[in-house]
């Protein structure tokens, strides 16, 4: 029996894979999404409330990927799901293999695009999961900052993004803010932390450290936070801190352990790419979405790294010997 083989294959079905999946699929070429989870949406599909989505004035996740993907599905492309990627490799013939589940089964095509996305790091404390379900815990101040306007917010972390965000908090919605970083100094640059301290005098800032969060507590009904336990990390003692909402800037994790020694990663798993064509170190594989170095993380430019990696796939088809040195390792040129 003869071997399928795909023009193009998506690793991932969040935001980047369907909208790669749409331009590839336009263009009629045989298109495959691989979506690990048993529907497709990744993180978005958490979000409630999406309103900087342009064009879009307020939407959930789960219907802005529900039209994504009849749209996507619409034009050919397959969506197979329930089918985590756990390897690669390519052939002397170009073509592109990816391993499922372990060795369930294979997936041949001509060129990949890989969006599998990243997850935020969590804080992994009690509470969080229903409260995160509830809309009172984030890790995305440009996303949902404004549905906590005039609130008592709790944010946690130490690094830029952390602090960053934490001044955008405090300076454009809410009432009050509390910032808990585990360590005595903050990791961000020295400007920003001398904002931050700045506020504290113009704005109702508190920042506690050493602290971590050691609970985050329900209200019975379960839509809101009791309250927020903390723990003093040198001496152990706690205190309780009623908030409205957390926002944890504790970093994210791209979900890209499958290609280690495949692609060229950086050291915190983000995929290397050319930023003009986001091709990666492997001919004929492009990365689209958070997975990738410098990603804006937005929802917007997800889709738009998608739309970019199916146009330079068909320039890719045009002419694939030009592209076929695009590595940055193994003795090869750089971007």
């Amino acid at each position: 029996m003869s071997e399928t083989i795909y023009d193009v294959a998506i690793v991932g079905g969040g935001p980047a894979g369907l909208a790669a999946a749409l331009y590839a699929a336009r263009d009629r070429y045989s298109t495959l999404v691989i979506e690990k989870n048993g529907l497709p949406g990744g993180q978005i599909m958490l979000t409630e409330h999406v309103e900087n989505y342009p064009g879009i004035q307020s939407i959930s996740g789960f219907d802005l990927i529900e039209g994504m993907k009849q749209q996507v599905e619409a034009f050919g492309a397959n969506i197979a799901t329930s089918r985590a990627v756990t390897g690669m490799s390519r052939r002397h013939d170009g073509v592109v293999h990816l391993e499922i589940n372990k060795g369930e089964e294979t997936v041949a095509a001509r060129t990949v695009i890989l969006a599998p996305g990243s997850d935020y790091r969590q804080l992994g404390v009690p509470g969080e999961a229903p409260m995160r379900q509830a809309g009172k815990v984030s890790y995305c101040a440009t996303c949902d900052g404004a549905f906590h306007r005039d609130k008592n917010i709790l944010t946690v972390g130490g690094g830029n993004t952390a602090v960053e965000d934490t001044i955008y908090l405090a300076t454009r919605f809410a009432k009050s803010v509390t910032m808990v970083h585990r360590r005595t100094e903050f990791r961000a640059q020295r400007v920003l932390v001398d904002e931050l301290n700045q506020l504290t005098r113009e704005k109702n800032v508190t920042i506690k450290t050493p602290f971590v969060v050691e609970r985050i507590e329900p209200t019975a009904d379960g839509d809101a936070i009791d309250f927020v336990r903390l723990r003093h990390v040198e001496s152990g003692r706690t205190e309780d801190l009623r908030v409205d909402a957390v926002f944890a800037f504790v970093g994210m994790v791209p979900n890209t352990d499958f290609l280690a020694g495949l692609v060229q990663r950086d050291a915190n798993g983000y995929i290397a790419c050319d930023p003009v064509t986001l091709r990666t170190t492997m001919p004929g594989v492009f990365v689209a979405g958070d997975c990738r170095q410098q990603a804006a993380m937005q929802l917007a430019t997800a889709t738009a790294d998608g739309v970019l990696a199916a146009m330079m796939v068909k320039e890719y088809f045009r002419n694939p010997t030009t592209w076929a040195h695009a590595a940055m390792k193994n003795g090869t040129e750089g971007w």
